[in-house]
């Protein structure tokens, strides 16, 4: 073969790789985007094994439970997608609202903050090459504090969608409020979107972390989160406290990106005026922007 022919062979070939490239990113996109909506959820959680020594020990017990959720779009970008989630409770006729997680999904991310026990987070700077393809998941306290994040490839075969990580997150609400044998949680999450929604599929440990010592696994967990997709309808409260409050959570969220792009560590109080963070910006004495920079500032321990 001729080198004009080796080099048209080339450029078809590189042609090739950026069309599926630009394929599989819109598909990337289409199933990210497809978790938005209104869902009928029913969280899942079981202990399966422990492997403490301590003959004292008492395993979590299995934690069933179901809710009306509005999963609503607040940024669509090509490189960015981010969905805030409400709970919706109580009397269908006049229910209850509650704001719960959000979650950023962001394209070849580098710079992550990495949970690290007892409210601490250690900033991470990737190399491009380690993230190349990959979205990354960032998820979100109810306070817009951050949870936990990790990065991996959508992958789309065989009819299904899934993206799957593994990364350390403080303990689940469920467990943190009840335990204090362990500070860590190495969750396994699979997100994959189904005929009728989509599954959060989860594997978790439960760790002992000390400074100076390898980390200590004191039992497993599993966890099966069920998004079933409903008529939007059914969470038009939900949708409609969005309209009402969602400038509100924009001014909080740009404080939060404002200490994100410090890119250093981060430790944060557990309370401030004996106050968890949710609680304050949960009221309506936050609602100018100084205010919630004001009170946001005061959780970020200074190093």
């Amino acid at each position: 073969m001729k080198i004009s022919q080796l080099a048209i062979v080339s450029s078809l070939f590189m042609s090739s790789l950026v069309m599926g490239q630009t394929d599989k990113k819109e598909n990337d996109l289409t199933a990210i985007k497809s978790m938005c909506g209104c869902y009928e959820v029913t969280f899942n959680f079981a202990e399966t094994f422990n492997y403490t020594n301590d003959s004292l020990y008492k395993p979590s017990k299995n934690k069933i439970s179901k809710g009306l959720e509005w999963a609503q779009l607040i940024v669509d970008e090509d490189d960015k997608i981010s969905i805030q989630h409400i709970l919706q409770v109580g009397n269908p006729a006049d229910p209850h609202i509650v704001k719960h997680w959000r979650q950023d999904w962001e394209y070849e991310n580098l710079n992550f903050y990495l949970y690290d026990g007892d409210n601490n987070w250690k900033y991470v700077q990737k190399p491009k090459s380690e993230v190349s393809g990959q979205w990354s998941q960032k998820v979100f306290q109810v306070d817009d504090s951050p949870r936990y994040e990790g990065s991996a490839s959508w992958v789309h075969v065989d009819g299904k969608s899934f993206w799957e990580n593994t990364t350390p997150a403080p303990l689940p609400r469920r467990e943190y409020t009840t335990r204090s044998d362990y500070n860590v949680t190495i969750r396994g999450n699979r997100h994959e979107i189904t005929k009728t929604g989509w599954v959060h599929d989860q594997d978790n440990d439960k760790i002992i972390r000390e400074k100076g010592k390898e980390d200590v696994i004191i039992a497993k967990e599993k966890g099966y989160n069920v998004y079933k997709r409903v008529d939007n309808k059914r969470c038009e409260v939900a949708a409609n406290w969005w309209k009402e409050h969602g400038d509100k959570w924009a001014m909080v969220r740009g404080k939060w990106d404002e200490i994100f792009a410090r890119n250093k560590d981060l430790s944060l109080e557990q309370k401030v005026e004996n106050k968890a963070l949710y609680k304050h910006l949960f009221t309506e004495d936050y609602t100018v922007e100084a205010d919630i920079n004001s009170i946001i500032e005061s959780f970020v321990k200074k190093t």
